[in-house]
């Protein structure tokens, strides 16, 4: 409804549907008594042997980044208000924020490997919008057009990986996937082709070597779209999907060995290049490529539970440093 309506409506209406859902997160939190709960919402593909079901599951590892992302998503909203209260695309700006918000939900709610992958590409696509929100400015598409290039090379690999689970377990569901993998013996080459797969997915969305140069382009957005997409969310996209498959990863040693050096390498790099930048957003944007691979080193060493409580204290510390580069 963009024009018709008034800016503060659209601006409020925004924020109001993701403090309702920050509420609804939090109602469930303080409910949850540890035991995974799957709700299935319909039948969405069924042809021979595969079925996926539309469903979510909410445990500990969704009910964490649910809060997150809906309560740092809500105060970047907020912030958002005063931020673009001068542009001209201020309600798309904020149907695009929303947007972002719903993928970035589905992704970590979904119960299988395609729920996941559809919030995955959804925040690609969120967040090709939202860098490129000035387009008219050429250097701001171009660092769009990067941004979402480079995450469909990563994409592609986890598509593959995806497949591949397929094909080994004959489910994409994680509860029968990971139930599998104590019962049947699977070839441990097709475990490390599977695990090293999905981490090219996950190098990609959270800016890993290879792969990082992305991130510090995608500063050409607004600054309430860096808090977002760097800070509590989409960045974190890789890292939840590896925590989430941990019991898959953990099966391949190789993988997780070069989990871990990835992780030190890009967080040695980038920090060492962060130390030469005078732009305060491309600062912030290579100390964030710098945290992410020191939680992708956590999670290659095996913590995961480590790795994760990082991703929540660097999604409050970082947003809060990019809304205040902003002022």
């Amino acid at each position: 409804l963009g024009k018709k309506m008034p800016k503060s409506l659209s601006g409020t209406v925004a924020s109001l549907m993701v403090l309702a859902s920050f509420l609804v997160s939090l109602t469930i939190f303080f409910q949850f008594d540890g035991q995974p709960v799957t709700i299935d919402v319909f039948n969405w593909i069924s042809s021979g042997s595969l079925s996926i079901p539309f469903s979510f599951m909410i445990d500990q590892l969704s009910l964490v980044m649910l809060l997150i992302i809906t309560g740092v998503g809500f105060l970047i909203h907020l912030y958002s208000i005063g931020y673009m209260h001068d542009d001209e695309g201020f309600s798309r700006f904020f149907s695009y924020l929303n947007l972002f918000i719903f993928f970035m939900l589905l992704l970590v709610m979904g119960s299988n490997y395609i729920v996941m992958f559809t919030g995955w590409e959804g925040v690609g696509l969120c967040s090709y919008l939202l860098i490129g929100f000035w387009f008219r400015n050429i250097n701001y598409s171009n660092a769009a057009n990067k941004a979402f290039i480079m995450n469909r090379i990563g994409d592609l690999g986890f598509l593959l990986g995806i497949i591949l689970t397929f094909g080994v377990f004959g489910s994409i569901n994680y509860h029968e996937v990971f139930t599998q993998i104590g019962t049947i013996v699977v070839d441990g080459k097709l475990i490390t082709w599977i695990t090293l797969l999905l981490f090219i997915g996950a190098m990609g969305k959270s800016a890993q070597i290879p792969l990082y140069t992305w991130l510090p382009d995608a500063m050409a957005g607004p600054t309430p779209v860096s808090a977002l997409i760097h800070a509590a969310t989409m960045v974190t996209a890789g890292i939840y999907m590896v925590a989430r498959c941990g019991v898959l990863f953990s099966m391949s040693e190789f993988t997780m060995h070069l989990i871990s050096i990835i992780g030190i390498s890009t967080a040695l790099l980038a920090a060492s290049i962060a130390l030469f930048q005078n732009d305060i957003k491309k600062v912030l944007a290579y100390s964030t490529v710098s945290q992410l691979g020191l939680i992708f080193c956590a999670l290659g060493v095996g913590a995961f539970s480590a790795g994760v409580f990082h991703v929540v204290t660097h999604a409050f510390f970082k947003a809060l440093l990019f809304l205040g580069a902003g002022s």
